[in-house]
């Protein structure tokens, strides 16, 4: 009676039920699995298209509305089956690779997935750096070994083909794995220590996806130096930062991404100095592709970061706004997609794309200027309002100057967009 006045329905949401009531359901389940393919007509850089991919990050540990687990679940979307992960400690340690099991799997039809490597806060980095100079490394050799096998007058025709394609597609990850399994097929026909050469070290022949993942705690304090040297090394890596703007998975301790006001350990009246500008740092160096993305906000601006940062041959790096448990969001972690774009509505987090390959029109700038109040906004989540709670008089002070250094900072964003803007 209840439910049909007002409108509430009878059974909560999930009920839980004994797994042996369940039963019946894992046929149907795994008839899903084995039978239902994926669209490949889409194009996968499409919103629509990336979601037709099967996500290669299930069933991971991260708390419920985790932000980390939907940019890192895209990812292995358009890139998993060809990508290496380094993942730093912290939060996306855990849930990335919580012992004895892993969400990262492979995909169902060719069973491949990402090959991911856990190291410390320190040297997470170098140590992506190393997987990525490890593999470049044997794959010049390979190089060098398959441009013998186009001079050899042993080789068929149909073998110089998809050497040479091979060859033409070698820094192209997309075109690259596709003519791999050509080439690969080709090889297996031929009977040359060169091609035999070549077929034993097979699995490093096509182009991989170079990916280091790390929270703001790593990127922004204790493994900024490593991420640096790895943004002025030039080469061919993509590092993901989720930007929780706090040390999540330490207990809460105020990094140098936090906020001005926002209370945290070693901040208990709120931080008084800004926010550390990691984005401008890396687009200083002119040659590092450089985003800022918030997936709540912009979807397709998302999907346009992560692949023009993976398409770019050169190091890059995007920053994901991440809202985390910690934060305190109103209506709880449900809301997290819907609270980043009230971020980028308040101009509390700024969206563009610093892309040095496309020289007539280095920088992006993706969000508008603010349309909603910096100040309402961080009075709703609890890492500020508490603040107003303890000291309202600090608290006025410092989300005054916080909301005034946010608009500096789209300030500078904008002459930025006009000195890099389209000659």
């Amino acid at each position: 009676a209840k439910a049909e006045k007002d409108g509430t329905p009878e059974k909560k949401a999930i009920e839980m039920v004994s797994l042996e009531s369940q039963r019946e359901q894992q046929a149907a389940f795994d008839y899903a699995v084995a039978n239902v393919a994926e669209k490949t007509e889409l194009i996968n850089t499409t919103i629509k298209g990336s979601q037709f991919k099967q996500p290669l990050l299930e069933f991971s540990g991260s708390c419920a509305g985790c932000a980390e687990t939907s940019y890192a679940r895209l990812v292995t979307q358009l890139f998993g089956e060809r990508m290496y992960i380094s993942n730093a400690t912290g939060c996306s340690s855990i849930w990335g690779g919580s012992a004895p099991s892993t969400p990262y799997t492979v995909n169902r039809m060719s069973g491949r997935g990402p090959a991911w490597g856990n190291s410390l806060f320190e040297d997470n980095a170098e140590h992506g750096l190393g997987i990525f100079l490890g593999q470049k490394t044997i794959r010049e050799k390979l190089l060098a070994k398959t441009k013998t096998v186009l001079e050899s007058d042993c080789a068929s025709a149909e073998l110089k083909a998809a050497a040479q394609a091979w060859v033409d597609t070698y820094a192209n990850g997309v075109e690259n794995d596709k003519a791999t399994k050509a080439y690969v097929a080709e090889l297996e026909k031929a009977d040359c220590d060169t091609c035999k050469a070549i077929l034993a070290e097979k699995d490093y022949l096509s182009k991989k996806s170079m990916w280091i993942f790390g929270g703001d705690g790593w990127a922004y304090d204790i493994g900024f130096g490593g991420l640096d040297h790895v943004l002025a090394s030039g080469e061919d890596v993509n590092i993901m930062v989720f930007d929780t703007e706090v040390y999540s998975n330490t207990g809460g301790q105020a990094s140098k991404a936090s906020q001005i006001g926002q209370v945290a350990q070693f901040a208990a009246a709120g931080k008084q100095i800004k926010k550390k500008d990691l984005a401008n740092i890396a687009m200083s160096y002119g040659y590092v592709y450089v985003a800022q993305i918030a997936m709540g906000a912009d979807m397709n601006q998302t999907l346009k970061a992560i692949t023009e940062a993976e398409a770019y041959p050169g190091p890059s790096i995007i920053i994901c706004y991440a809202p985390c448990e910690m934060h305190g969001v109103k209506g709880g972690m449900a809301n997290c997609q819907s609270e980043m774009k009230r971020a980028v509505e308040a101009g509390y987090w700024q969206l563009f794309r610093y892309n040095p390959a496309n020289e007539s029109d280095l920088l992006t700038i993706d969000s508008k200027a603010p349309t909603a109040s910096y100040v309402d906004f961080i009075k709703s989540e609890t890492r500020y309002s508490r603040l107003v709670q303890s000291f309202p008089d600090r608290a006025e002070a410092l989300f005054a100057e916080a909301e005034k250094q946010a608009q500096a900072k789209y300030n500078r964003l904008v002459k930025l967009g006009e000195l890099y803007g389209k000659n």
